[in-house]
């Protein structure tokens, strides 16, 4: 999965819920943990929708 682009669905996410990344910039390992937890993800589940899950893990990031 390209990194690049999974970085953008992130990005847009963030943005979707209220939040720029630009002004509240995430640490390169949170980037690392976001991409790693999103391919985990969509390796046990493979039917569901990758936006569905990039959703469920930037809400769960912003609701703890």
């Amino acid at each position: 999965m390209d990194e690049k682009w999974l970085k953008k669905l992130i990005r847009n996410c963030f943005l979707h819920y209220g939040h720029d990344i630009e002004t509240f910039p995430l640490t390169n390992s949170e980037w690392y943990e976001f991409c790693q937890t999103i391919m985990l993800e969509k390796q046990k589940q493979p039917n569901l929708d990758l936006y569905e899950i990039v959703h469920d893990v930037v809400y769960d990031y912003l609701t703890k």
